[in-house]
């Protein structure tokens, strides 16, 4: 299995040591080329209209998108759960495939970044500490959206089909079992 970290700009490179930990050797998508070569894919976390941009410029967009539509899992990690998103700030998102709309940056600037223990019961995580930097909130979703933790009612890591997005930073945080859920997904 080849799992890919989109390395366009973001925080890509805090992903490698839990998907080394997992026995996954990753490879860095920068090209097309790349990314027809991988199985699945993260969106890390960085500044999604930069990713978005770079996305178009480098060719990229058209073939994730198919890649997307043929049903390739793929995990979008705050930023990355923008670019999934179907609907950004009222407006068509900038790749889609997932059913939800999203707010950018909902819970105020980088100053009001923060940490909040979640549960996530699918992955037996209790007081999970998940780490927010400018995250989007989820306002909206479709029906075979699966919610599988909120904070204070916001959903917060959601699931649509192979598609997967957490609003938080599980790779800041020591343990695995996000990484290992998307390898098995």
């Amino acid at each position: 299995m080849r799992v890919g970290l989109l390395g366009l700009q973001g925080a890509f490179l805090d992903h490698i040591a839990h998907l080394h930990r997992c026995g996954v050797t990753p490879c860095i998508v920068r090209d097309a080329q790349a990314l027809s070569t991988v199985d699945r894919l993260i969106i890390p976390g960085g500044e999604s209209t930069v990713m978005a941009k770079f996305l178009e410029a480098f060719g990229m967009r058209g073939p994730l998108r198919r890649r997307i539509d043929d049903g390739m899992p793929v995990w979008g990690v705050c930023a990355g759960a923008i670019l999934l998103a179907d609907q950004v700030d009222g407006h068509p998102g900038s790749l889609g495939g997932m059913p939800v709309a999203v707010q950018r940056n909902a819970y105020g600037r980088q100053i009001a970044s923060d940490t909040h223990a979640i549960d996530v019961p699918l992955l037996a995580l209790r007081a999970y500490p998940a780490i927010f930097i400018r995250a989007p909130r989820i306002l909206s979703m479709g029906d075979a959206v699966a919610v599988h933790a909120c904070m204070d009612n916001d959903p917060v890591f959601v699931q649509h089909g192979r598609l997967m997005a957490t609003t938080f930073h599980p790779e800041l945080h020591p343990g695995d079992a996000f990484h290992r859920y998307f390898i098995d997904l």
